[in-house]
């Protein structure tokens, strides 16, 4: 039996101090310290002779000091953390790629501005670019004028962000991407929906409310002064619309 041959407890070696670098103490239990280096009841003597060098030597001793052993359980120990912390960030409410819906006035006004500076061959440098998108939002109306100003394109804005846009997209960042990194700025620019379209070709402005029949001329960047009824509205709408509505101004007939 084991505790008859007194040369078993001399083929173990002593726990070190600090206990190793498996942290056992010499209070632990002898399987625990075996299981940890390989050598639990059941492990085939076929490992023992592949095993070489130091780890082969460790083994025998029973000890934990295989340095070879020890170094690739920690780099396994470290890739699993690694993995760990990537989930945990990949679930987090600021990664999270942009849903369909998600800055709907960021993408559709800037990805019109990216196709302008490309149809007139502007040099793509971000202090070119920056200029030209405070020119293009001097024109901005309703929202996408709200948008230039969270992102610092006009004169009266708050905060100036516009590098934000003007460098990534000198390199031809998608603007889905830089709408994305926007939102993580200022969450406001993504919370920002166009309003629903009226048909003015098909749509009877005798039957809309006068504060939609304001909004129409609002967007246009005009404004009906003198205006007491509804039929001035009206009138004045009809007047302009084949300035900023051609096409819908074409397609009526009550005109």
């Amino acid at each position: 039996m084991r505790g008859d041959n007194p040369s078993a407890s001399t083929n173990t070696a002593a726990p070190t101090k600090d206990g190793g670098p498996y942290g056992f103490r010499s209070g632990c239990s002898r399987f625990l310290r075996d299981a940890a280096c390989g050598r639990a009841r059941g492990v085939s003597r076929q490992w023992g002779a592949t095993a070489g060098g130091r780890d082969l030597e460790a083994a025998r001793r029973g000890g934990c000091g295989s340095v070879g052993w020890w170094q690739r359980r920690r780099r396994r120990m470290w890739a699993a953390h690694g993995l760990a912390v990537a989930l945990a960030l990949s679930v987090l409410p600021g990664s999270r790629a942009l849903r369909p819906g998600d800055c709907e006035v960021c993408i559709s006004y800037l990805g019109r501005f990216y196709q302008d500076l490309k149809d007139r061959d502007v040099t793509f440098s971000p202090g070119t670019i920056e200029k030209e998108l405070i020119k293009f939002c001097r024109e901005a109306r309703g929202k996408e004028n709200r948008l230039c100003y969270y992102i610092g394109a006009t004169d009266d804005a708050a905060t100036k962000i516009i590098n934000e846009v003007s460098k990534p997209l000198a390199h031809h960042i998608p603007v889905e991407k830089i709408c994305e990194k926007l939102k993580k700025k200022d969450s406001q620019i993504c919370e920002l929906k166009y309003d629903k379209q009226i048909d003015l070709s098909t749509v009877d402005l005798k039957k809309l409310r006068v504060k939609e029949l304001k909004k129409i001329l609002d967007d246009w960047g005009e404004a009906c002064k003198g205006c007491a009824e509804k039929s001035d509205y009206i009138r004045k709408i009809n007047e302009l619309m084949p300035k900023y509505a051609p096409k819908a101004a074409s397609a009526r007939t009550d005109l």
